[in-house]
């Protein structure tokens, strides 16, 4: 597995969405954040809107839910389109039996952490999972600048599952730019979601190629591109 960008349409044009997507066609993924107002304050879209943008895109799709109750809803959103579907540790009560369930289903499972939550209490559940989203800002809103203080976090994250021999993608989210993607990358971070540096850029395609460059020399092992 490469080095693999996941641009955030959280920061591209609403009124316009296919569009902008077909702005970035060699992104890996879509990222999709699903926000309910509840597990945080922030509403965002929902089924519906995933279902229309699967109709449109070209890459799979990457959604992030930061919703309550995910076990209950993880699954809709498998079957609307999601080809990883990730949800918070912090949010979930039954993530090992939401995880099976969406693999089954024929989608990757992600674990999220926000910033303050520790990545040791959820070592021992890394293994049922394909990837762990490490957030490196607050949920809820994009455009947030980026929290340095969880490299140690994403460190650790990656030192743990290279240990236990897993594999297992490791995302972050939150700020990722041309001056932070390198950081995360030496971190041990392989796949990078970027809203505001992509779809804020004159070329967003282009935006990407680069960003990939850039976490493709940071890396600590050379890493072929996906």
């Amino acid at each position: 597995m490469g080095i693999q960008i996941s641009p955030s349409i959280l920061s591209a044009d609403f009124a316009h969405l296919a569009d902008e997507v077909a702005r970035v066609p060699t992104a890996d993924w879509l990222h999709v954040d699903v926000m309910d107002n509840h597990f945080v304050p922030n509403l965002t879209l929902g089924l519906p809107v995933v279902e229309s943008l699967r109709a449109v895109a070209a890459q799979p799709l990457d959604l992030h839910l930061m919703i309550t109750d995910p076990d209950r809803w993880a699954p809709s959103y498998a079957e609307a389109g999601g080809s990883s579907i990730t949800f918070h540790a912090e949010a979930a009560q039954a993530p090992l039996r939401t995880a099976r369930t969406l693999q089954a289903m024929g989608a990757r499972a992600g674990l999220a952490l926000n910033p303050g939550t520790s990545v040791e209490p959820y070592a021992d559940l890394l293994g049922s999972f394909d990837m762990l989203l490490i957030m490196t800002v607050e949920p809820g809103f994009g455009g947030q600048p980026f929290l340095p203080q969880v490299l140690s976090k994403l460190a650790r994250a990656r030192q743990i599952a290279q240990s236990r021999g897993l594999d297992i993608w490791l995302q972050v989210d939150g700020g990722v730019s041309e001056s932070t993607i390198a950081a995360c990358a030496e971190a041990g971070a392989d796949v990078f979601v970027a809203g505001s540096a992509v779809f804020g850029a004159d070329n967003p395609d282009a935006m990407v190629s680069h960003l990939r460059q850039l976490a493709e020399n940071a890396s600590p092992t050379p890493i072929a591109s996906a």
